[in-house]
């Protein structure tokens, strides 16, 4: 059975890879797309092409930065503190894998928004004409979306006990 220290350490540990992923390839994207056209990989399908996002996802509430670093913040130190308190059976691994997703992919875009202002996207999917978006944004929406697929289909209400504040 893992222990308490070893489990943190992993969460850890994938959260800051991930967090390396996603600010990796906003720089490169930076450096190489900024001030392009943008650079085609398949044709009509897939391109990476540089935006940078003052808003939320889609551009929505634009220029509204302080919202989404306190949102952030906010959806950091929830995932950290469901991590923290999730029993260490195997059968809660999903749940720290969406912890990890979830807390990777808002501490990216907090990333950008403290340091540049806004979002460095870069990847666009021309084929379905889908909203340029990022690594840290994969992350949040696989994050969320298997949160929701787990919460419908595996875990019970009374399984979330630990979470109650004593």
């Amino acid at each position: 059975m893992k222990s308490y220290k070893s489990c943190c350490a992993a969460g850890v540990f994938w959260t800051l890879l991930l967090l390396a992923v996603d600010q990796v390839t906003k720089q490169l994207a930076c450096i190489y797309l900024k001030g392009t056209s943008g650079l085609t990989l398949m044709s009509g399908v897939f391109e990476f092409y540089y935006v940078e996002n003052r808003g939320a996802a889609f551009g929505m509430l634009n220029n509204r930065q302080m919202l989404f670093v306190v949102i952030a913040v906010v959806m950091i130190a929830l995932a950290a503190y469901v991590y923290s308190r999730l029993p260490l059976e195997h059968y809660y691994g999903w749940l720290r894998a969406v912890c990890v997703l979830i807390a990777a992919g808002a501490a990216g875009n907090l990333i950008d928004r403290l340091a540049r202002g806004y979002v460095v996207d870069f990847l666009y999917f021309s084929l379905i004409d889908f909203p340029v978006f990022n690594v840290a944004d994969c992350c949040v929406c696989i994050g969320a979306g298997l949160a929701v697929i787990l919460l419908f289909t595996v875990y019970k209400t009374e399984e979330f006990a630990f979470l109650k504040l004593h």
